[in-house]
């Protein structure tokens, strides 16, 4: 039976799946410094209502990908940061780059020139799924936050837009 990957725009009704992905990225130590998954209403106010993406294999999500506003200033409303997270099960299928690629064509459409992204160190498979999509590491974060009583380095990665001058 051939599986059937659909992109689409991610809604409340998809939040149960969300969630639970989300849950995942949490146990891994390395995704978030989340502790713990929000509520729905506390979730959907950190994240633009625009550029809400999942993945759904054969009618079940399996990822999603939103942004968020690094800054409420005029000059950075072009400037959004991203998070893409995938199922446990569908880790290194290339749910990932459909995601993140969808992720900049949507954010691209509606003006934003420069996507970053703060991953931890230790999360090798996310900055180099990153790098192949165009990011370019600009910094170490060295210590920028605690997990659980240990301190842990973000890699800065950003991406401009080549079609935004």
């Amino acid at each position: 039976m051939m599986n059937e990957v659909n992109l689409r725009s991610l809604t409340q009704e998809d939040w149960i799946s969300v969630s639970r992905i989300y849950a995942e990225g949490i146990a891994t130590g390395i995704a978030t410094f989340e502790t713990e998954v929000p509520s729905w209403s506390v979730w959907n106010e950190k994240y633009l209502k625009d550029c809400r993406l999942i993945v759904e294999i054969n009618n079940k999500v399996v990822g999603f990908a939103v942004l968020s506003q690094v800054s409420k200033r005029k000059v950075y409303e072009g400037v959004a940061e991203v998070t893409v997270y995938v199922s446990e099960l569908h880790r290194g299928k290339g749910i990932g780059k459909i995601l993140l690629e969808g992720l900049i064509s949507e954010s691209e459409k509606i003006g934003f020139w420069t996507l970053q992204a703060g991953i931890f160190t230790e999360n090798v498979a996310s900055i180099a799924l990153h790098k192949h999509s165009g990011f370019r590491v600009v910094g170490i974060r060295e210590k920028i936050g605690q997990l659980k009583g240990v301190w842990h380095d973000n890699v800065l990665l950003e991406r401009r837009s080549i079609t935004i001058n």
